[in-house]
């Protein structure tokens, strides 16, 4: 149970198994951590693919019956809070990887498959870790902690600034949940197919991906993660530093021919 890492032809599937749910527990939240690490330096995957074990439910948030054993006093609670990379053993003992998943910025790929249950922290895995998502008709997202008295997430996932902020308002103050149907119309995800082509249809986007040169595409995420923090006078100016740094040095395919020369291939459900 945990994260179920493997790379198959280039694409890097990290799969979330824990039960019927597939809970988030303190583990999974480290080990999808250095997975995430591991998979943004192995040359071999050119993209990542994320989803639930057994088309159940992507995730449906944190284990809320997870207890730390033995309990520890408020005292130990701010120390492993604060001191961040204790000794921990095995098993997580302080909440905080989290917060390393959360924080950590990415500069490669991940096209999320979605099924059933698409909660809380699994929400945040899916809008923090993924670039392109694809839903099936099953799919729910939403952020039911605001219920049970917990909040914040809104801010870490900078919701109001992925979706309209009176969409994001709904989502964060309510705790509903909302459909797959209604997620495609937020602009949540980029498509909502047939639970047997949910899969399928994501690997074919990761491989529009691959076909593009691995630099081009790393550099592309760069400019889209940090150009959008910028003021647009800021950004086209780091914009046209990237472009040039690249194509000055690339010698990659494609770098003879010119801008417009055909690729083989389908055009088919481009995004």
């Amino acid at each position: 149970m945990g994260i179920n890492y493997q790379i198959r032809d280039g694409i890097a599937h990290f799969v979330i198994d824990n039960g019927t749910m597939n809970v988030i527990t303190p583990q999974i939240h480290k080990e999808f951590f250095h997975r995430l690490k591991e998979f943004e330096i192995d040359p071999e995957a050119r993209v990542g693919l994320i989803y639930g074990a057994g088309g159940r439910s992507f995730s449906a948030g944190d284990d809320i019956k997870n207890r730390y054993t033995p309990a520890r006093t408020r005292q130990q609670e701010l120390e492993a809070v604060l001191f961040l990379h204790q000794k921990e053993g095995d098993s997580p003992a302080r909440p905080g990887w989290e917060e390393d998943v959360y924080r950590h910025r990415r500069f490669k790929p991940i096209v999320a498959a979605v099924s059933g249950y698409c909660l809380g922290a699994g929400f945040a895995y899916m809008l923090l870790h993924s670039d392109i998502r694809v839903a099936d008709a099953s799919a729910k997202f939403g952020l039911p902690e605001v219920n049970f008295g917990a909040a914040g997430m809104s801010a870490t996932l900078r919701l109001a600034r992925q979706i309209p902020p009176a969409l994001a308002a709904y989502i964060a103050l309510t705790g509903e949940f909302i459909g797959a149907e209604q997620a495609h119309r937020m602009s949540l995800v980029n498509e909502v197919v047939e639970p047997a082509a949910l899969l399928d249809r994501a690997e074919a986007v990761a491989r529009l991906i691959m076909r593009n040169p691995p630099t081009a595409v790393r550099v592309e995420m760069e400019a889209l993660a940090i150009g959008e923090e910028m003021s647009r006078h800021d950004a086209v100016h780091y914009g046209q530093n990237l472009y040039r740094l690249h194509r000055l040095s690339y010698e990659g395919p494609g770098s003879k021919e010119g801008f417009f020369t055909r690729r083989g291939g389908s055009d088919e459900h481009r995004i």
